[in-house]
């Protein structure tokens, strides 16, 4: 017997380890009245859960069931006018072989493109932090930072080191545009330049769009333009990532083609993105493949 509450002692302390920062996003939930700074709260998708329970438990330790209930009709204001909608209630039941079962609640409104899916990941998400699995979430303190002009955080905070697992490095975490601190170039010194480079780079513009470009170019080799990055060295990093970017949005492009025009608009206009032109940095770019490629799966289940 105790052998046995010893194992479920070790498999909860595995299910409670935070994630990787690499799994970490942020969400804005509040914003001050002159829009200049946002109230910012970390969080992970259902697949990081996913992925953790899986790892800990493997595929056939576990199971989950979603039940899922309606209420309408309901009136609400939407843009300052009153519509007809309702609300889109899910309970998701999580069951741990030998440990137990846990049920959690999400809803949406129903006028919402992907108010199942919001509701879905809510209620898995409550049910799984029974299980101490992504429970740390709860203890963040309020946090502000500074918006850009897109309503995105400038920077986001830095994890406390209760947040990280356990020998993980800090200074790895990526920040707000995506990359980590590591693929940042700290030389400016400089050196022999490549021109074929600087061509390449330079024809990565009108693919990823000004506002992507320079993000790339102003994080990795602090310029604003190609041909002043100051070593081969740092050319080639700014190409990598430059690379990276334009299988990101061409992937985009192709996901876009296969969902429904409502739902691709509606992830832009989540991350205040007008326009695959106007994605102001790597960090969004993640975002947006993320939740596209969770779009198609729904679209393809429903």
């Amino acid at each position: 017997m105790e052998t046995k509450t010893q194992e479920i002692a070790n498999v909860l302390l595995r299910l409670e380890e935070p994630f990787s920062p690499n799994d970490i996003k942020w969400r804005v939930f509040a914003t001050s009245r002159d829009g200049r700074k946002g109230r910012v709260k970390p969080y992970a998708d259902p697949r990081a859960y996913t992925d953790r329970l899986n790892e800990v438990l493997t595929a056939s330790g576990w199971t989950r069931q979603y039940n899922v209930h309606t209420i309408s009709p309901i009136t609400r204001l939407k843009k300052d006018k009153p519509i007809q909608t309702g609300k889109v209630l899910v309970t998701c039941t999580v069951t741990i072989t030998g440990i137990g079962t846990h049920s959690g609640s999400g809803e949406e409104w129903a006028d919402d493109e992907n108010a199942m899916t919001s509701a879905e990941a809510q209620a898995f998400k409550r049910a799984c932090s029974c299980f101490g699995l992504g429970r740390y979430f709860y203890s963040f303190a309020e946090m502000w930072v500074d918006l850009d002009e897109y309503k995105q955080p400038k920077h986001v905070p830095n994890l406390p080191a209760w947040a990280l697992p356990k020998g993980h490095a800090a200074a790895k975490r990526p920040d707000a545009t995506g990359m980590s601190e590591q693929a940042k170039s700290s030389s400016v010194a400089k050196g022999p330049l490549d021109a074929s480079a600087t061509a390449k780079i330079e024809g990565h513009r009108q693919e990823l769009g000004q506002p992507l470009y320079q993000s790339i170019l102003a994080a990795v080799a602090q310029v604003r333009s190609a041909r002043d990055i100051p070593n081969q060295q740092t050319q080639l990093s700014v190409l990598k990532w430059m690379e990276s970017a334009s299988r990101g949005m061409n992937h985009v492009r192709t996901i876009a083609a296969d969902i429904p025009e409502t739902t691709f608009y509606s992830i832009l206009d989540r991350h205040g993105v007008q326009s695959l032109a106007r994605v102001p940095n790597f960090g969004i770019l993640k975002k947006l493949v993320d939740e596209l490629v969770e779009a198609t799966a729904h679209e393809t289940a429903a």
